[in-house]
């Protein structure tokens, strides 16, 4: 019998310390897609991604740069997507933030060659440039419960704080139960300063993440549209779901306007990553939503984004855990105890 799923890619920040050796653990049988990739590499005079997967020692100054993330979390995302059971139908494909470049190759918007080309590309300019930062906070509880208020609130010291000069801040990605700001040093120490910490933990600082999705990153977008041309671009064989919920189908998609998305709004405006997970949800109502690897995090934000919908009655985190008990509907490749469910 066959599932359906939405395959959902990961963007910056998944591969890390216990993700080294992905690669060559899981997919050493994609040798001939991962040489592609060494050789693009190469071309730029940079060191190949299986050599960075294959290295002996993990160090979070060299791998959370972007120009070493990006590479590397496309080819074990792409890969994973490629290795899906035969039994899955693959009903639609999103991602969130960098995923959203992943999205488009395991879509087949772009190349598998392509799609590294751009994720590449895009990842060594944010990292040459290096613009501003990340931080993350969230507006839900423990529990998952909706805190409308509370993300109000939030968005309105955002707004307070941007609005002071010298300071930029602005909302980057909307995450399931949490909110990735960004802007320069003076507004991210100024939300620092006036929110208290929570959960131990929050607010978080991404290392080596630039402000990714505001307008500070316009001079990384101009510069990706001049080295990345429209004709990269091509129909999509699987619908495909962007940052802000809009579904570009095959066979009605006009490319060049996928890639003045990718390379105009994506880089410069918010990422809605939960209206992107809740759309999935409600137009293409998949048996099952598939995280690919490396990395598990980005689970965490596809199960608050079901439950800030509602789907399917859930209303907070005991909610998703009993249905999710019963029969696992969200299943993390990254995951050893879940990668089985979706290879098969």
């Amino acid at each position: 019998m066959t599932r359906t799923a939405v395959v959902i890619c990961p963007g910056r920040g998944t591969y890390n310390k216990p993700e080294l050796g992905y690669l060559h653990r899981h997919h050493a049988q994609q040798t001939a897609m991962f040489r592609g990739f060494d050789a693009i590499r190469a071309e730029a005079g940079q060191e190949a991604v299986t050599a960075l997967d294959g290295a002996a020692r993990f160090t979070v100054s060299k791998y959370s740069k972007g120009d070493i993330a990006s590479p590397l979390i496309y080819a074990a995302s792409l890969a994973d997507a490629q290795s899906l059971a035969d039994d899955i139908e693959v009903v639609a494909v999103t991602g969130n933030s960098m995923g959203w470049y992943i999205a488009l190759a395991a879509s087949g918007a772009l190349s598998p060659d392509d799609g590294f080309r751009v994720v590449n590309t895009m990842g060594t300019l944010m990292q040459d440039h290096l613009i501003g930062g990340q931080l993350v906070y969230p507006f839900a509880d423990d529990g998952w419960a909706n805190d409308a208020v509370r993300k109000a609130e939030l968005l309105a010291d955002v707004k307070r704080i941007n609005a002071m000069d010298g300071y930029d801040l602005a909302l980057s990605i909307d995450l399931g139960g949490m909110l990735v700001l960004a802007g320069n040093e003076m507004g991210l120490k100024a939300f620092e300063a006036s929110q208290p910490n929570v959960q131990d933990r929050f607010p978080m600082r991404l290392p080596n993440h630039a402000a990714f999705h505001t307008s500070l990153q316009a001079p990384v977008a101009a510069e990706g549209r001049t080295l990345l041309g429209a004709d990269l671009f091509r129909q999509p064989e699987r619908p495909l779901i962007d940052g802000r919920g809009k579904v570009w189908w095959p066979g009605a998609t006009d490319t060049h306007a996928l890639w003045d998305y990718t390379l105009g709004h994506q880089v410069t405006e918010p990422y809605d990553f939960t209206r992107a997970i809740q759309t999935a949800a409600h137009e293409f109502a998949p048996d099952v939503f598939i995280v690919t690897g490396p990395g598990a995090t980005l689970g965490g934000a596809v199960a608050q984004s079901l439950v800030l919908a509602n789907w399917r009655g859930m209303g907070n985190k005991a909610d998703f855990q009993a249905k999710q008990d019963a029969q696992p509907f969200l299943i993390a490749m990254g995951r050893e105890d879940q990668r089985a469910l979706a290879t098969g």
